[in-house]
């Protein structure tokens, strides 16, 4: 059938330069359909209310979909070339949104089956009367009007979670940073109170012998040495973190534990934290290393057996120990609860060798209540001038990137013991 020399497009008293409130206002709908008296029927009917967008076939009104914005488009099903369901087929796939009547003399239950399942919004039969017609476009309209809020509410509520999210992003990021610079100042505060600890025991040393000894020498290399390790420790401390800021990732070395604990017990010999409490280490009987920094270890075991050190104010007695683990470990093993908990364990590389340390007091223990709370940042039980509440945090957040697990035991007026799980390694180069 030939093209219909009536205009495409009609339009009643259109506002120029305002298009899209006016199409917001008034609405657009499609009319498709081969024989030109319903057509001119329906342009009758609503030409006052919308815009009106006639086709007389299927490719026109494509056309025509491709080209306008359409809110509502009432089809006949028995079109010569592309049928009715054809077209609210192609309509729906340029756009979804688009409310679809479909009409037809000759109604079908197959018909009406393939016209819901293309979300066909409403069926009218031929000949239609004008209360009927009317009521169908004009609730297919409310709904597509409806529907527009929905998308367009939608959109702004999705700019505004956008909007938060930035805004989080960027409150993350000043915290992550306030937080990493606590750290910094934690961790360093620990090697930088060993060195003020040996340069105050030196200059005694000196200040009370005119002349140097051979003893008093080999004192003061060893001290020296233990100096120039801790000031080793800071740097390592400080690119660690510049490490973590500029997002830098390096191949953990292999670290003997062994020598860690070595380590350790020059830390402690001198540490303040110390004071009248007994400390011993037991050495594994057979030596392993482990895939972690050996500066972030040294900080694992110090800011653990310093925080049980100070976990009573009486004497008690602190041990850190070590075995290796020749299996993966048996998680369903490890529950929650009162006395326990395991941390990192969805991080956590339970791949064999492992290497089990372990930091155990006889203090108070810890009560039911303060349990979850003890790796919260800057969360603490001790006074104002004896905890910053970041060393337990910072255990955690090490243990986490080493990909291990941490698991604290702990039974009021028996002790506590804190176990960390780290991959082992062969120390063979």
């Amino acid at each position: 059938m030939a093209l219909t020399t009536e205009p495409l497009i009609a339009k009643s008293n259109p506002v120029e330069g305002d298009s899209t409130t006016f199409r917001k206002r008034r609405g657009t709908l499609l009319v498709v359909d081969d024989e030109d008296g319903p057509r001119q029927s329906l342009r009758v009917i609503f030409k006052d209310e919308y815009d009106m967008l006639m086709a007389e076939d299927g490719p026109t009104a494509i056309d025509l979909a491709q080209k306008h914005p359409i809110d509502v488009a009432v089809l006949d099903i028995r079109m010569a070339g592309m049928s009715g369901i054809e077209v609210l087929e192609r309509l729906k796939y340029v756009n979804p949104d688009i409310e679809v009547i479909m009409m037809t003399a000759f109604e079908t239950t197959d018909t009406i089956r393939q016209a819901l399942r293309l979300r066909a919004c409403d069926y009218i039969n031929k000949p239609f009367d004008l209360a009927t017609i009317r009521s169908a476009v004009s609730q297919a309209m409310q709904r597509r009007t409806i529907e527009s809020e929905i998308h367009s509410s939608a959109e702004k509520v999705q700019e505004l979670l956008s909007e938060l999210q930035n805004q989080k992003v960027e409150e993350q990021i000043a915290k992550t940073r306030g937080d990493i610079y606590a750290s910094i100042i934690h961790d360093i505060n620990g090697p930088l109170t060993v060195i003020s600890g040996f340069v105050q025991v030196l200059n005694q040393r000196l200040n009370r012998n005119s002349r140097l000894e051979m003893e008093d020498l080999e004192f003061i290399k060893d001290r020296l040495r233990i100096i120039a390790r801790q000031v080793g420790n800071c740097v390592e401390i400080s690119r660690r973190y510049l490490g973590f800021l500029r997002r830098q990732s390096e191949e953990a070395p292999r670290v003997s534990v062994n020598q860690l604990f070595k380590d350790l017990e020059q830390l402690i010999r001198v540490h303040p934290g110390r004071s009248d409490n007994e400390f011993g280490v037991q050495p594994m009987a057979e030596d392993l290393g482990v895939k972690m920094n050996g500066t972030d270890v040294i900080q694992i075991l110090l800011n653990l057996t310093v925080n049980a050190f100070q976990c009573a104010p009486m004497s008690h007695r602190v041990d850190v120990g070590g075995e290796i683990l020749r299996e993966p470990l048996d998680l369903t093993k490890f529950k929650d609860g009162p006395n326990d908990r395991l941390l990192n364990v969805e991080s956590m590389d339970n791949t064999a060798p492992l290497v089990k340390l372990w930091v155990r007091d006889t203090g108070p223990g810890i009560p039911p209540e303060v349990l979850p709370k003890i790796f919260q940042p800057y969360f603490t039980t001790k006074g104002p001038r004896q905890g910053t509440g970041l060393g337990l945090n910072i255990v955690q957040r090490l243990i986490k990137e080493g990909k291990g697990a941490l698991h604290v035991h702990t039974r009021p007026g028996e002790g506590t013991t804190f176990t960390i799980y780290l991959l082992g390694a062969n120390l063979a180069k």
